[in-house]
């Protein structure tokens, strides 16, 4: 028997579909299709869509409905730079307070990404990519901060893994990371935290790749739209 509660079920499930690129950037979510999606009624759909809110991962737009967060070019650049001082400071105190275990379980994860990157594997390769920050930030044993990192990467995933469409940039994503093992390894906290702020960082090249990355997305999406 499932004992867990419907709006938590539906919030999970939202969540991963919208992550996993199912429901992209700017799309509607429809509480009739998905009260029906998920045969239920839709109160657990209203709460899931609202703890989603309070997430950043949807937006409201009165008389409009809700839409899967879609930010401009601004907001995104700034929600990058929040998110490379964030991870920075976990990999900074992960450096100093990994345990064995821990590190063990981080350099597992990390030989997973390396031969999904072999493989050209994109989101195999982005689902062990979620992980291997995941690891860092519980070992940093600061509660507080691992939620506040992990709630931003939800809200930016959907772009972090746009980004792994550009060529070469997988390959690239896991050098990054074996400087970030490397200086978690050796203790170095002030190494760790550069490393990973220059993995996370979104500037100069990276920019480029990601507005790169939306404009194709978009176009996808909508073909009958003139280039500009």
């Amino acid at each position: 028997m499932n004992t867990v509660p419907n709006a938590v079920r539906v919030r999970e499930a939202l969540e991963n579909a919208i992550v996993d690129g199912r429901y992209p950037p700017g799309a509607r979510l429809d509480p009739e299709a998905l009260a029906r999606e998920f045969d239920c009624s839709r109160t657990p759909i209203r709460e899931a869509l609202q703890q989603l809110e309070a997430s950043g991962l949807v937006r409201v737009a009165a008389k409009r409905g809700t839409f899967v967060s879609e930010w401009s070019v601004h907001e995104l650049t700034e929600r990058f730079e929040v998110m490379a001082e964030l991870e920075a400071m976990c990999a900074r105190l992960a450096a100093r307070r990994i345990t064995s275990t821990e590190l063990a379980e981080l350099e597992a994860v990390h030989e997973e990404c390396r031969r999904l990157a072999a493989a050209g594997e994109v989101d195999a390769y982005y689902a062990s990519n979620s992980e291997f920050h995941a690891c860092i930030y519980r070992a940093t044993h600061n509660a507080f901060l691992s939620r506040e990192a992990s709630r931003l990467h939800a809200v930016l995933q959907p772009y972090r893994r746009m980004q792994l469409q550009v060529r070469n940039r997988m390959a690239r994503s896991f050098d990054e990371h074996e400087a970030v093992v490397a200086a978690i390894r050796a203790s170095d906290d002030a190494g760790a935290a550069q490393a990973m702020r220059d993995h996370v960082a979104v500037q100069g090249d990276r920019f480029h790749d990601l507005l790169a990355a939306m404009r194709q997305r978009t176009s996808a999406e909508n073909p009958a739209t003139p280039a500009a």
